[in-house]
């Protein structure tokens, strides 16, 4: 095979994990290409709009080593953005904790456009000097293999149909759904896991299912014009979305269209969505406010910008199909019906929920395409909670870090919080929190929402069993399908990123490959001591 160019690095994916992998490895003198198929990077940060999903502890004050420094420099990179770049009121300028979208999902949410701007502002010095090469618009279809060692990789353009052939010594998988892992044959887990597999409390008690796959949703932006008409033409296929009623284990409440969903406990939940000008009863997590991006009260002036709030609810959540499958023109098709559902989720919304004041419909609500940097104000990629998974020398699962499990293991508590201690790996390469969150999957499991411990990060489940130049970078580490619900989150994914680049570094300079590094302790504890120089937390501090 032909071999266009060599790098020291490739990292396949310019997500969350691989703008991380190549900061760090950047930072550490060496040089990467960045290859991603859209043209947008940071991924879920960014392209796929998702405000950050965190841990508590993500914040200045308190612990605050819920993050790695890069990770918490980005974070305030955004904040400072907003306070340069738009008219905010002194109040909100001089506020540390500025939260310029003021959403409850997260301390930060802000709007897709400015997380681009930001992700692109930290990488341009290293492009510029030439520390980091990025190739947009290719995705990954053929690998060089000999043995069990990658040479190079295929990419293809989508626009141009032109591929190029990049060869390196070491490759980082960051790519969204883990498609690197079957074109490199590297052995992965594509769905649940029987329980026979690891034991795991919340698994299903018969065989593996690949089906069972988490729902991806296409997020999209609108604002609120009271008193003016924005409504959609009425999309195709709108009839069968706004009476399908899922079929899932356990059952779900009703259609999915509508403001009663099925609760953390799955149980029915009625949800409230209270629009900008009115507001919601004090205390009420409703829908406008959870994940909005632009807060026009915290805006000065005469004009401040409309209130702007991103759709990523259960309702576009879309589990009709498997997209984590080979046939790229099946899954094209399955993103397709992902963004139909979304438009027509907006038409209903438009035209027949039920609104907080009485009556039907907002024909008021309408597509915010300048917040999210796209022409018709969707994302440009649609959010994957789940890739496939590798199989790596160590792979987490809810026996590591499920709070049921450890506490029913007899694993003792921590002093803070008041949970079990999850797994102290020795080869700690950072850390991470958040519960066990499952979509609706394409198989018809129903959610599953279970609480997790404070983690460690693995180094050797960055690491294949078998091939010998490829580390994980990204979402598709060596996790559990239910331990992918507490490790998919944005500074986790960032963790591994980071901490695969600078593990990368490591081999090259050392002159070997990962799984040397991962078998020597000396080397292992030589990486440990540079991660933690870098900021990157390898434990919690009540564990110390």
């Amino acid at each position: 095979m032909h071999h266009d160019r060599h790098t020291p690095v490739l990292i396949v994916g310019g997500g969350t994990g691989g703008v991380a992998a190549a900061l760090a490895f950047a930072d550490a003198g060496q040089r990467c290409i960045l290859v991603e198929p859209t043209d947008w990077l940071g991924g879920q940060l960014t392209a796929q709009a998702v405000p950050p999903d965190e841990n508590r502890w993500i914040e200045p004050g308190g612990y605050a080593q819920g993050g790695t420094a890069r990770y918490l420099a980005f974070r305030q990179a955004i904040r400072d953005w907003y306070r340069a770049h738009r008219n905010l009121t002194p109040q909100a300028a001089a506020d540390p904790r500025l939260n310029p979208g003021g959403g409850w999902v997260s301390r930060l949410c802000y709007e897709p456009v400015v997380g681009r701007a930001v992700i692109d502002a930290l990488l341009a010095p290293h492009i510029q000097a030439g520390r980091v090469a990025t190739l947009l618009h290719h995705r990954p279809v053929e690998a060089d293999i000999v043995g069990d060692r990658i040479r190079a990789i295929t990419f293809t353009n989508d626009r141009t149909a032109d591929r190029v052939t990049l060869a390196a010594d070491l490759f980082l998988d960051a790519t969204e759904a883990g498609e690197l892992l079957p074109i490199v044959g590297a052995e992965h887990r594509v769905g649940s896991d029987s329980h026979a597999d690891f034991g795991e409390l919340h698994a299903p008690p018969g065989p593996a299912d690949p089906l069972d796959q988490q729902a991806i949703t296409w997020v999209f932006a609108i604002e609120h014009r009271p008193g003016e008409r924005h409504t959609l033409d009425k999309p195709d296929g709108y009839d069968a979305w706004a009476s399908f009623v899922p079929q899932l284990t356990p059952p779900w409440p009703g259609p999915l269209f509508s403001w009663t969903i099925c609760g953390e406990a799955l149980a029915p939940r009625d949800l409230a969505m209270t629009p900008w000008p009115d507001d919601p009863a004090d205390g009420t997590l409703e829908l406008w406010r959870y994940r909005r991006v632009v807060d026009r009260a915290i805006h000065a002036g005469d004009t401040p910008p409309a209130d702007v709030s991103l759709v990523n609810w259960v309702q576009n959540d879309y589990f009709r199909k498997p997209t984590l499958i080979d046939n790229h023109l099946e899954r094209d098709a399955a993103y397709a019906e992902a963004k139909q559902q979304s438009r027509c989720l907006l038409y209903w919304m438009q035209t027949a929920a039920p609104r907080h004041d009485g009556g039907t419909g907002y024909p008021g609500l309408r597509l915010c395409p300048q917040v999210m940097g796209t022409d018709d104000g969707f994302a440009a990629a649609p959010y994957i909670r789940e890739p496939r998974r590798l199989d790596a020398l160590t792979v987490i699962t809810e026996a590591h870090v499920g709070a049921d499990q450890r506490r029913s293991a007899g694993h003792p508590d921590l002093p803070e919080p008041a949970t079990p201690a999850a797994e102290p790996f020795a080869d700690s390469v950072g850390i991470g929190h958040y519960p066990i969150d499952l979509h609706p999957s394409a198989s018809g499991r129903n959610q599953v929402y279970v609480d997790a411990c404070p983690f460690r990060l693995p180094l050797s489940a960055l690491v294949p069993k078998r091939l010998t130049n490829l580390l994980a970078a990204g979402k598709a580490l060596g996790v559990s399908h239910i331990a992918n619900g507490c490790t998919r989150l944005h500074p986790v994914e960032w963790n591994v990123g980071e901490s695969a680049g600078t593990a990368a570094a490591a081999c090259l300079d050392a002159g070997i490959a990962p799984h040397a590094l991962a078998a020597d302790p000396a080397r292992v504890a030589d990486l440990q001591r540079k991660l933690t120089a870098a900021g990157v937390p390898l434990s919690w501090p009540w564990e110390r």
